[in-house]
């Protein structure tokens, strides 16, 4: 879902679109689009809207494979929806693809292959899944601890915990007539998910926790901390 204007991101979401407002230096659309790309997912569907025709532009190009996105765009297609609010753009978007799909929102910088791979094992390992939809939260708690916006109008509990929707979920082929499986609650006690860039400390945090990340990365090297560092000076 790639349709936000990003008036809650202030004078960050001015500047650029919410879905292009670059965390890490590349924009949060990308990187969601990335992580889908690397994932078991068979094709992404980038549902846009009126409200951001940047977006549309940008995610058009992408498709085209042009603009050195490569082959990218062999499985990247673009929705157009009317721009009438997240959920009805969703019910539009749902209209036109087949089921089961996730479906993701384009405010999670941090989403990964993997995170992406656990939740489609889990709906896949529910009886009737094709049917059967997932909802993905994390605990309320972790969003705070790390400095997060949490939507007070959004949470709600699971077996008792209090818990936020991540954006990411799983949406049966159920026609709603009951007769299909009992949807599903996944709560996944992960840093990644829990950050959605809603407002400017939110993609600080995203972006304090990539450098942690990256941090990590270069510890590892086995070529340690004096060959990475002449590698880069070396590099054109």
């Amino acid at each position: 879902m790639c349709g936000g204007r990003g008036t809650r991101l202030g004078a960050v979401g001015e500047a650029a679109e919410k879905p292009l407002v670059k965390v890490g230096g590349e924009p949060m659309v990308n990187r969601v689009l990335d992580a889908l790309a690397a994932s078991r997912a068979d094709r992404a569907h980038a549902v846009v809207s009126p409200q951001a025709p940047a977006t549309r532009e940008h995610l058009r190009t992408r498709a085209t494979g042009a603009a050195g996105h490569g082959g990218t765009g062999d499985s990247l297609a673009v929705v157009d929806a009317p721009g009438d609010g997240y959920v009805a753009d969703l019910g539009y978007a749902l209209e036109r693809v087949d089921r089961p799909v996730l479906t993701v929102v384009a405010d999670l910088p941090l989403l990964s292959a993997a995170a992406i791979d656990r939740v489609l094992g889990a709906a896949g390992d529910r009886a009737g899944a094709a049917d059967a939809s997932l909802a993905v939260y994390v605990p309320v708690d972790l969003k705070r601890g790390l400095g997060v916006s949490v939507d007070p109008e959004t949470t709600t509990t699971v077996d008792g915990r209090p818990v936020a929707p991540t954006g990411l979920n799983v949406v049966g082929a159920d026609d709603g007539s009951g007769d299909g499986p009992t949807d599903a609650s996944l709560v996944l006690d992960t840093e990644p998910l829990a950050v959605n860039a809603n407002r400017p400390r939110d993609c600080r945090v995203a972006e304090a926790l990539l450098r942690r990340e990256r941090g990590r990365d270069a510890s590892d090297d086995p070529r340690g901390p004096t060959e990475q560092s002449n590698s880069t000076d070396t590099s054109p």
